[in-house]
């Protein structure tokens, strides 16, 4: 499939990650030098967020990829703590 419909090359070590129709499933299928490799991952609840991509394929960065397989909106990432205040540090002097 990396090679028909995505023209690209199966064995450059890119890692081609597909999706299951239910968006719950991916599958990830690199070239280690010596044979095929596929992991796959299956979400318990929820499904991988998804870029749309006209022709099929899309480049995401390390980042991007580590998101995506955590289940995290990598297209819109959002902090999930801020500080409270801002302000001065007590520091207690030595004695």
């Amino acid at each position: 499939m990396a090679e028909s419909v995505l023209k690209q090359d199966p064995f450059s070590g890119h890692l081609f990650v597909f999706r299951g129709r239910r968006g719950d499933l991916v599958k990830i299928v690199c070239w280690d030098g010596q044979g095929a490799c596929m992991f796959s991952k299956r979400l318990e609840k929820g499904r991988f967020v998804w870029p749309s991509a006209a022709d099929r394929k899309v480049a995401v960065s390390a980042a991007q990829l580590s998101m995506l397989l955590e289940g995290i909106d990598w297209c819109n990432p959002k902090r999930t703590w801020r500080p409270l205040t801002t302000g001065n540090l007590s520091i207690n002097p030595a004695p």
